[in-house]
Order: C-alpha cells, then sequence, then structure tokens
C-alpha cells in the first residue's frame, strides 16, 4: 500500500510540473488603463508535430486600432470593420503567415492603446499548423478556471496619476 500511494504522490508531481495548457500567451499578462502599450503573443510550438503556419489573433472590441509588428518572411493580413459613419475603419484582427517549426518558439506583437475602463481583455487567437487548427478562443465566465483552450489576455489594471503630469 505504501508503495501505491508513493506512486501516486509522484504522478501528481509529475502532473504538477507539467507546463500550462495554453499555447498562446499575452505578454504583459496586465498594463494600466489608456496606455499605449506592446503585446507580445508567444507561441510556444506547434500544433504536435507540425509547423505554425498562421497566426490569426481578434481584438477586443474596446481596442480601437490596433500597429502589428511585421515578422521577416511572414506575411501580414489586417482585417478591417466597416467604417461607422465619419469615422474609421476599425483593425478587427492581425493574421500574419509563415512558417514557425514545431520545436520552436516566436513572438508576434501588437502596438495599441489600451482603454480607459480597467478589467480583462480577451483576444481570441486561432494557431494555423497547416490543415490542423488550434483555436485558442474561450473566455471564462467571472470566477471560472480550467478552460482547455484559454484566449490570450491582457488585464487592465485603473491608470495610476502621474504626480509629475501637468494639470490646468
Amino acid at each position: 500500500m505504501a508503495i501505491l500511494k508513493r506512486l501516486a504522490l509522484a504522478a501528481l508531481a509529475a502532473l504538477a510540473a507539467l507546463p500550462a495548457r495554453a499555447h498562446v500567451a499575452a505578454d504583459p499578462a496586465e498594463a494600466p488603463a489608456g496606455s499605449y502599450q506592446a503585446i507580445r503573443f508567444r507561441v510556444g510550438h506547434g500544433c504536435g508535430e507540425a509547423a505554425t503556419t498562421a497566426l490569426r489573433i481578434e481584438l477586443p472590441a474596446e481596442l480601437a486600432q490596433a500597429r502589428p509588428q511585421p515578422k521577416p518572411g511572414w506575411t501580414l493580413t489586417l482585417t478591417r470593420d466597416p467604417p461607422p459613419p465619419g469615422g474609421e475603419a476599425r483593425t478587427a484582427a492581425v493574421t500574419w503567415r509563415g512558417e514557425l517549426p514545431a520545436d520552436q518558439f516566436d513572438e508576434f506583437a501588437l502596438l495599441v492603446r489600451l482603454p480607459q475602463a480597467a478589467g480583462p481583455l480577451y483576444f481570441p487567437t486561432v494557431q494555423t499548423c497547416g490543415a490542423e487548427e488550434s483555436q485558442w478562443i474561450e473566455i471564462p465566465d467571472p470566477g471560472e478556471t480550467g478552460l482547455d483552450h484559454p484566449a490570450p489576455s491582457v488585464r487592465v489594471t485603473p491608470a495610476v496619476a502621474d504626480p509629475n503630469a501637468h494639470h490646468h
């Protein structure tokens, strides 16, 4: 019985050491409201043995614009929403196409201006590996944990007043 107990504890320890299930993560994990922020989306590996051939990141409606960072050897496509009357078209999604071998990682960056309201922003992401797709699109309900395919996210924190700022 003691041997079985030790084996069970060893198995639990091995499971605890496994990396998180998310294969696409946003960095930084949090940033102040209203700030301009470069958000890097880290792709940890391909889909099994298949190389990543595309990454599509959908932008939350709270973001008016996003500027993607080009990557040598990758093509870049912006999907825009129709412009509102008298306004500018909003970037709704960014897609990079290229090849990232399954045993390598890389980062794909966007420069955004975060909204003034604090709270989480979710970036549903589709990682394509040839004919396969991994959809990192699950958005949790408040308090929910343990999603199988969570969307990358950034927590917008309340803006901090700059004591050196000039006020009128």
